[in-house]
């Protein structure tokens, strides 16, 4: 077992306000049903931010310009970063994510249908500081699809953007998905949908939890609740536990009551200029928006 990984969520799962981080959703099983989300047609932004994607293509790749290195944050399946490579034409492809499994069978298949560029998968943490040493002089543009910038919080959002733009080093820059502020209802419905995937997408953060801590956390003790916080304007998800449990794990224990949730995951959703201004202070420029007719979610591409 991983030490520092044990202490990270020993610490989350013992702290007042028992917490998850979101990157431990996606084991091989978590980054499927993930997959399966995006394709519901409650769960919005995939869709949105494709035809977002689509629709503007020619600008997208004209704003990015001639590209050394695509890096792809949070991967996954890397279907989208694969979308953009006719039309940006990247030399070295660096997929990035926390499920090297999944992450390395994406790259085995994207590599016989693209033979003329350089793919490496690589495991990642986007929740610590980024390095690339190895590209320093090349143009590197980073793509982080998906709205996941959604699963930091305003502080860490902007220390994130500082290290990438700083990484840039004055050239290349972000190309980035956001969710945008909207109405409730159709906030609550994409992240409870009738058929219990984003559910089974939350509760099996509890059975990877078991097998990296040794815990004994059992499903049927807990059920998936999301809500929209109008305050922080962000969706909440957590797993509120049905009847009181103790839950173990080597050294440890945590008795949780009836009702008692487990927060697993923010999704902040921004206004186009709150955004914007966001990347502009961070140290990016020329912040270029492309947006769906309803304005229900954003693309942008920010020069370093």
């Amino acid at each position: 077992m991983n030490k520092s990984l044990i202490d990270e969520i020993t610490t989350g799962l013992q702290s007042d306000k028992p917490f998850i981080s979101p990157k431990y959703f996606y084991d091989e099983l978590g980054s499927r049903l993930f997959e399966a989300i995006t394709l519901l047609d409650e769960y919005y932004p995939t869709r949105v931010e494709k035809s977002i994607m689509k629709m503007y293509e020619q600008q997208i790749a004209s704003a990015v310009g001639a590209c050394d290195v695509l890096l792809d944050l949070g991967a996954g399946n890397c279907a989208k970063a694969s979308e953009l490579f006719n039309s940006v034409n990247p030399k070295q492809y660096l997929a990035l994510d926390i499920s090297k499994d999944f992450l390395e069978l994406a790259i085995a298949e994207l590599k016989k249908k693209f033979p003329q560029i350089e793919m490496t998968a690589q495991v990642c943490d986007l929740s610590q500081p980024l390095s690339f040493p190895e590209l320093a002089g090349k143009k590197k543009t980073f793509f982080y699809p998906g709205s996941s910038i959604g699963n930091f919080n305003p502080d860490q959002v902007s220390s994130f953007f500082r290290n990438i733009a700083t990484i840039c080093d004055g050239s290349g820059g972000l190309l980035i998905g956001v969710d945008l502020v909207k109405g409730k209802d159709v906030l609550q419905k994409a992240y409870d949908d009738s058929l219990g995937v984003t559910a089974a997408f939350n509760l099996n953060v509890l059975k990877h939890l078991n097998r990296i801590i040794g815990s004994d956390f059992d499903v049927v003790d807990w059920e998936h609740f999301a809500v929209f916080n109008q305050e922080d304007s962000r969706i909440e998800m957590h797993l509120r536990a049905k009847r009181d449990v103790s839950v173990t794990w080597p050294s440890h224990s945590k008795h949780f009551k009836a009702g008692e949730m487990i927060h697993t995951e923010n999704s902040y959703k921004y206004t186009k200029a709150s955004f914007s201004d966001l990347l502009i202070k961070a140290g990016f420029r020329d912040v270029q928006p492309w947006t769906d007719p309803k304005d229900l979610f954003m693309v942008c591409y920010a020069k370093a």
